[in-house]
């Protein structure tokens, strides 16, 4: 069981907080409006807190500290932006993301590395494909027989640097393509991972947990 932090408690941070809840995770959730905690189920058992998202006592107070994910989901794209640079950098958790408005913005903030999802109806499945790692592997295209899945993988940062060949050769998969400052990157032979790539590789659905496990470790050192 990991513990998740959520910033906004609108209808999307709502259905967050749900759904992590009935994945068997822990779940805390921020608000300036306590009055928002009332899109909450009557049986939500998750921590509710009242406060500013970007502030630091107010993170703590949630439980970032510990936090496996941050997920900044309110109205306010200064804001969202503002609190997962605080949950990244002064907190360390390894995985967040903000809901962006703004598409112009959207894309400054993918060029830092901040990785986002566009305010659209389905924005819920958007942020948690981004901070769970079974819903990385879940897939964005399988092939007719069901057999092969396009998926976004998640990689432990010690693979920055490595080449891609070195990744696919490590965890037997293609990889299709990268998403690089914002924008979609063909791989070449001579490419390497950089930090802030998204990958998208094809892979044998029955091997996702075991590429999921593999590349969520740092390579091993070749001897």
């Amino acid at each position: 069981m990991a513990h998740f932090v959520i910033m906004g408690c609108g209808r999307v941070g709502a259905t967050l907080a749900h759904t992590l809840e009935d994945a068997g995770h822990s779940v805390a959730i921020i608000d300036q409006d306590d009055r928002a905690f009332r899109r909450l189920r009557s049986g939500f058992s998750g921590r509710k807190v009242t406060g500013v998202g970007f502030d630091r006592e107010t993170l703590k107070q949630a439980g970032v500290a510990d936090a496996y994910a941050f997920a900044a989901v309110s109205s306010g794209d200064n804001s969202n932006i503002l609190a997962t640079r605080v949950a990244r950098e002064t907190f360390h958790v390894p995985h967040v993301v903000a809901r962006i408005y703004d598409p112009g913005r959207a894309e400054i903030y993918q060029r830092l590395g901040i990785p986002t999802v566009a305010a659209v109806r389905w924005s819920a499945d958007q942020v948690l494909r981004r901070i769970l790692p079974e819903q990385h592997l879940a897939g964005d295209f399988r092939e007719p027989s069901g057999r092969l899945v396009l998926a976004e993988i998640e990689l432990d940062p010690a693979w920055v640097g490595h080449s891609l060949t070195q990744i696919e050769r490590a965890a037997d998969i293609r990889i299709a393509y990268l998403t690089r400052f914002g924008e979609g990157v063909l791989p070449t032979p001579a490419m390497s991972y950089q930090d802030g790539d998204t990958v998208h590789a094809m892979l044998r659905v029955e091997r996702s947990a075991e590429v999921a496990h593999l590349l969520a470790k740092a390579p091993l050192k070749e001897s």
